[in-house]
């Protein structure tokens, strides 16, 4: 490793997959970067952490390695794996480039932001990508890096200390974009169980239905992406409802007595 900054490069499409591989090429043009991503695919694993079975670590190629496990668990191995991944604590976290978009509440179950905020949540600036299917890939990746490098310029302010930033970005279809800060969007999918029967007449079911919409939503991720607007959204790592604080009182004052009292 360099005096370059280091880049820990994560997803949740696998070790393989076309758009990690497209921007790791992009990032190493002024940083090092070392991939530890999952051995196959985990979308939609959220920020979950495999605590009741072993993970297998495995070196593929220089400075790219896959573990049997969660985009998260990748994040905590790299980080936590006694230099066997890392030769130091990295500059950045980056997970992605997604093959698909993260807009919206596909904040909460998506694998590739739960592995940028893996790394947001060990003090480190972390950054979650994903993209169009129909975006260019290598523009893309060049959009990634851009970002990555203005993540490490930036300064942070005193406010800021308390926890490492988080950015979610969601890149369009094309290859040219203008950026913007955005919130989250409101994403909405065709709620829908699907029950069919095996060939022994046993039932299964899949769920979740194809259809998506995006209600107009002013500054939202969704609506930018529907514009073609790269959107950098912030996200925190902090979910306490401040404003339903007096809520919460009331609900506690309206509490019927324990009948052990």
């Amino acid at each position: 490793m360099t005096e370059k900054p280091l880049i820990l490069l994560c997803n949740d499409d696998g070790h393989r997959a076309k758009g990690l591989r497209t921007l790791a090429v992009a990032l190493r043009k002024f940083a090092d970067v070392v991939i530890c991503a999952p051995e196959s695919e985990q979308s939609a694993k959220s920020h979950s952490l495999t605590l009741h079975k072993p993970l297998r670590l495995r070196q593929v190629d220089e400075a790219i390695f896959w573990v049997s496990g969660t985009p998260a668990d990748c994040v905590y191995v790299a980080l936590y794996s006694q230099g066997r991944v890392l030769p130091r604590k990295p500059d950045l976290v980056i997970s992605g480039i997604n093959h698909g978009p993260n807009l919206g509440a596909d904040v909460f179950y998506s694998g590739t932001v739960a592995a940028a905020r893996e790394g947001a949540l060990r003090g480190i600036p972390s950054m979650a990508i994903s993209a169009d299917a129909n975006a260019d890939p290598v523009a893309a990746a060049d959009m990634g890096m851009r970002i990555a490098k203005a993540m490490l310029a930036a300064p942070r302010s005193d406010e800021d200390q308390g926890y490492a930033p988080l950015v979610n970005v969601n890149i369009p279809s094309g290859h040219a974009w203008p950026v913007q800060v955005t919130s989250l969007g409101a994403r909405l999918y065709g709620e829908y169980i699907e029950f069919r029967k095996d060939p022994r007449g046993r039932e299964y079911l899949w769920i979740g239905g194809g259809q998506v919409m995006h209600p107009e939503m002013a500054g939202s991720d969704t609506t930018a992406f529907d514009r073609g607007v790269v959107g950098i959204t912030p996200l925190l790592l902090d979910l306490t409802a401040h404003d339903r604080a007096a809520w919460t009182t009331e609900v506690i004052n309206l509490l019927e007595p324990s009948p052990s009292t």
